[in-house]
């Protein structure tokens, strides 16, 4: 259950940037808060509950690669972020990383 719950958090913290990124439009910039702070408090609950089984180390390092290779994913495919080869193996080396980390458990 535990992996379970840091996979959860990791997919939350993508929320927090993604809320402050639509709080910069007129329109969504209320909801844009709301949704970015309400996956902060999420995404830290279940980091948490993640970290009862899970080395402190481990846990963190999946949590934050989860974040930022999915903000890099969401930022290319719906803000047309940059999508250069460079920046995909930069995302991929990160999605290795955090598959060695689950596999090493």
């Amino acid at each position: 259950m535990s992996w379970a719950y840091l996979i959860l958090a990791g997919c939350l913290e993508i929320g927090w940037p993604l809320g402050f990124k639509l709080s910069q439009t007129e329109g969504t910039r209320l909801a844009g808060l709301v949704l970015a702070v309400l996956c902060m408090v999420l995404s830290g609950i279940f980091l948490w509950l993640a970290q009862r089984e899970i080395p402190m180390g481990t846990a963190y390092a999946v949590w934050t690669g989860i974040g930022a290779a999915g903000t890099f994913f969401v930022g290319v495919w719906f803000f047309g972020d940059a999508a250069t080869p460079g920046r995909y193996l930069g995302a991929a080396l990160i999605v290795a990383g955090v598959m060695t980390l689950k596999l090493a458990h």
